[in-house]
């Protein structure tokens, strides 16, 4: 809508109430146990994996390979998730619920309709895992330099991961934008001919700015949540053996 944050959360609360902001949470869960959990847990053994490329490539660079290789896999399994929770966040009527709306998409597009906007969706995953374990992997470097703090400190995780948080908002905002715009398409209609046809308009009718729109609240969302993930994946890849990120 172009609106700013007070007036958006104003008129949601006025409109359908404070469980409005969980709307579609059971697909949020979905999409995190899917697609969070490879881009993630698959990290360091891919990382790991590709350490011969090294030899070619600068270790940064192989750091971004691995988070956009398991980012982009995990965005496919985890899209169907994505598609009716983007649906079901923009729903305004209170009456259809969360199996009404998968039945739906099956009746207006079938399974297909489960994997609109899948291209925005795997460039998106791409960009934001790379950027979000690559900076993270680099930060942790310049952070124990500077503060004599060592990588497994909760201090060094933290605050690595809040600088990560930043830079993933100012590469994914365009993505999740159009990603949106993708997603939230009626189920009997087509707006939009693909990721490129999106954009074009997108950028037409709202302008380039448009493209970060909700920057706030996207860092606001992703600061926490990347220092959460973080912190935790980095216990759990000590428990199990795996190399520290």
């Amino acid at each position: 809508s172009g609106a700013g944050i007070r007036p958006t959360v104003s008129a949601l609360l006025a409109d359908e109430g404070v469980l409005a902001f969980w709307k579609g949470l059971p697909f949020a869960y979905g999409r995190e146990l899917s697609y969070t959990s490879i881009k993630l847990g698959a990290y360091a053994p891919v990382r790991d994996a590709m350490e011969p490329l090294s030899e070619y490539l600068p270790p940064f660079a192989v750091k971004f390979l691995a988070g956009a290789a398991t980012g982009g896999v995990g965005s496919v399994v985890g899209n169907p998730f994505d598609v009716m929770k983007t649906l079901a966040q923009t729903n305004k009527d209170r009456t259809v619920g969360l199996g009404q709306l998968v039945t739906n998409m099956l009746r207006d597009a079938g399974v297909a309709g489960f994997y609109r906007g899948v291209g925005a969706n795997v460039g998106r995953a791409c960009v934001l895992n790379a950027t979000k374990m690559g900076v993270y992997d680099m930060a942790k470097g310049y952070v124990t330099e500077a503060t004599g703090w060592s990588r497994k400190d909760v201090r060094t995780a933290a605050s690595s991961s809040f600088v990560a948080g930043f830079f993933m908002t100012c590469t994914v905002s365009p993505f999740d934008n159009i990603r949106t715009r993708l997603m939230n398409q009626p189920t009997d209609a087509k707006l939009y001919e693909g990721l490129a046809d999106c954009f074009v308009k997108t950028v037409k009718s709202d302008g380039v700015a448009s493209l970060w729109r909700g920057f706030v609240p996207i860092w606001a969302r992703f600061a926490p949540q990347a220092t959460l993930q973080l912190l935790t994946i980095e216990a759990l890849y000590g428990h199990f053996g795996f190399r520290s990120i």
